[in-house]
Order: structure tokens, then sequence, then C-alpha cells
């Protein structure tokens, strides 16, 4: 068996592979090798699992930017809930709206008002067009009318140098590449993009209990396998994946990230799945965000 990573070895979505990996491999009795695919938004990896025998043997951990980019950019070869069915969700991450401190806020509407008043002043960090910040940067400025303007960084994470340093004042990461910024000053979180708040940052606010309800930006992992593949073969993956996910120390690490366990159906993954596109493809469409 394999699970195709479309991130590279060592990316947060690699460390969760081969946490479950290990797992099935106990469970199933054989090796279950991860092979890191990165590339093309998510679209390597995805390609090669849609053409891959449907026998549960080929896994394809998908990731958000597989679903935006079904959104964005379709390609009839492998879109999730059509070439590539759904069998559980992994790990839920909401995003933060984090500062830099010389911006003189506290909160999610006063961000927001400076932005009004300064009118294109101030900036974001996005990873290019069709990422997950940019869609957040340009979902808070359709929702608010306020103006921020993006600054693009080729890499996820780059722009936390320049983030500390003041140069861009404004970032939407995972809690847990900024916690250590966060408590010890060096950068300001405002909002947890999620339904609840994260234990990582008990302090900090839901964006609805900071005055934007609705605004909800998660990042996800989850298992996909070919069309075709037999329902009894994706009951079994589902039994021991969730099993896997569920495992107490394989939860235990990704709560300690601000992450949580989704270990859902493939009915409630399948249901989750058209509702980002629905919530992602309206963002794409206001903002007039157009494919590479």
């Amino acid at each position: 068996m394999r699970i195709l990573v479309p991130s590279p070895a060592g990316s947060s979505p690699d460390i969760r592979a081969r946490q479950i990996s290990t797992k099935l491999s106990e469970a199933f009795g054989q090796p279950v090798i991860v092979e890191n695919r990165p590339g093309g938004a998510g679209l390597i990896a995805a390609r090669e699992a849609a053409k891959s025998p449907p026998d549960g043997h080929t896994l394809l951990l998908a990731l958000i930017n597989n679903a935006i980019g079904d959104v964005l950019k379709p390609d009839p070869c492998c879109r999730l809930n059509q070439e590539l069915l759904p069998v559980s969700r992994f790990t839920m991450t909401p995003l933060l709206v984090v500062v830099n401190p010389s911006l003189q806020v506290r909160s999610l509407v006063d961000y927001i008002q400076l932005a009004k008043q300064r009118r294109g002043a101030m900036t974001y960090a996005s990873h290019g067009p069709g990422s997950i910040a940019q869609l957040v940067g340009e979902w808070i400025k359709t929702e608010t009318g306020a103006e921020i303007l993006e600054v693009p960084y080729k890499a996820v994470n780059a722009e936390l140098t320049d983030l500390v340093g003041g140069q861009v004042v404004t970032a939407f990461p995972v809690p847990q590449v900024v916690v250590s910024a966060v408590k010890s000053g060096k950068l300001r979180a405002l909002a947890v993009l999620g339904p609840a708040r994260i234990n990582v940052l008990p302090d900090v606010p839901t964006a609805a209990e900071a005055g934007l309800p609705g605004m909800e930006a998660l990042a996800w992992n989850g298992i996909f396998v070919p069309a075709g593949t037999p329902r009894p073969t994706i009951d079994i993956l589902h039994r021991e994946l969730v099993r896997a996910y569920n495992a107490p120390d394989v939860k235990s690490q990704v709560l300690a990230t601000g992450s949580y366990v989704a270990a859902d159906t493939p009915e409630e993954f399948a249901a989750f799945i058209r509702t980002e596109n629905e919530k992602w493809g309206k963002v794409i469409r206001e903002a007039k965000i157009k494919p590479e």
C-alpha cells in the first residue's frame, strides 16, 4: 500500500501521512509507503492517485489546495468527489489573523477600521493566486470593505521574517509556525479563523467572537481513493483510518499543533468538500481571482 502526499518530505502533511502509515501497516500486516509528489498545487499527486487501480492500495492525502484547485482551475483528471472518492478527513487546522505589533490594534474590528482609514496602505502576505492566504485576504476585503494590499510570496511561511520585521503587516498562518512569536510578543494574533478557540493560544478569540461571524478558514487534509474502489474496501479503509486518527499518540500530537482530528464518514467528508467548493468558489468569483 502507498499514500501519495502532494507536498515535500518533512512538511506537515508528510508528517501526518507518516503517522497514519505506521498504524495502517500494523492493521493490514503489510508495508504502507509514503510517496511525496509535490507540485501543481496538489494536482501531480491527485493525477497519479486517480490513475491508480481502484483496489484500496493507493491512497491520496488530499489538501485544501486540491479543493481550491477544483474551483479555480478544475482538471477532469482528478477532481475530489468525482475521480477521487473521500474516505475520511484527518486534521483540521484553523488559520490565524496575525499582525505586526507596530499596528496599534488589539482586535479584529480595530484592524478592519484601521484598514479602511488607511485605504490600501496596509499589507497582507499571500502565497500567490489561489492560495488559501490570498483567498482569506480577499474575503476580508469583500466582506468588510477594507482595503489591504496583497504581497505575494513564493512559498508558504516565507513571509514570516518580513512579518516580524514589519515589511508586511498581516498574515494568515497556521498556529504552529507562529505560536512562539505570538507568546513572545513579536507578533499579535487577532483571531482564530475556526469554529472554536485553540488550546495553544486560548486567549485568542474566534473571528465570530471578534465581530466577524461566518469568517472561517481551515487548512485540512484527508484520505481519498480512486473512483471505482468498491464500497466494502472503502469501509475497511475508513474503519482503520479512524482508528489511526484517534490513536492517543497521534491525537495528542495533532492537538499540540493547534489542530484537531475530524475522523468523519465518507458521506460527511463529501458534504464538507461541497461546502468548501461553494465557499471558496464564491470568494474567487467576487474577488475576480484568476489562476496563474
